[in-house]
């Protein structure tokens, strides 16, 4: 893997940039040499937060960690991706998903299959056109984390949510 490291509040030490890179050879097992995997390290309210992405085609596999600890970090995020790339496994070769960024050994190993996704609720609603800013009162109101709506500028399907530092984030479509 091609690992990229970045630190945000935080120097990048050549002590933590080798724990980092040890702990990730472990995920190694699983792609191939060429696949890129971005990390940030970074420093907010004295909490040690790391993320990881491993950008693949179709597919984003990402992780996020925070803790009083880097080292602990770094150990949480690598087994969080490990369990997300056993979990998700047979769904990306169900999927007939592009698969070049894994190993073969990991695609063709056999799979157990302990934890299927079950959807147990569907809802149905309808979505009048608001702004971006009354669909965050809106999702307040409900008391949601996020709230999907027909964004009243553009016509498009949008969605609205609530990030851990309690500001909001706007997804929009890009087609």
């Amino acid at each position: 893997m091609k690992i990229t490291i970045s630190g945000k509040n935080i120097e990048v030490t050549a002590g933590l940039r080798s724990a980092v890179e040890d702990k990730l050879a472990k995920l190694e097992k699983y792609f191939t040499p060429d696949t890129a995997c971005n990390v940030t390290l970074s420093v907010e309210k004295e909490r040690q937060k790391m993320e990881v992405t491993i950008p693949m085609k179709g597919h984003i596999i990402r992780a996020e960690q925070q803790s009083d600890d880097m080292y602990v970090t770094i150990d949480l995020v690598v087994d969080i991706i490990e369990a997300q790339l056993k979990r998700y496994r047979k769904k990306l070769i169900d999927k007939q998903q592009n698969t070049e960024s894994l190993r073969k050994e990991f695609v063709e190993e056999d799979i157990v299959d302990d934890e299927e996704i079950r959807i147990v609720r569907a809802k149905k609603f309808g979505m009048k056109p608001m702004f971006p800013e009354d669909a965050c009162v809106q999702m307040e109101l409900l008391g949601h984390n996020f709230f999907v709506f027909s964004n009243a500028e553009t016509g498009e399907v949008n969605v609205v949510y609530k990030r851990k530092d309690r500001s909001y984030g706007l997804i929009e479509p890009e087609f």
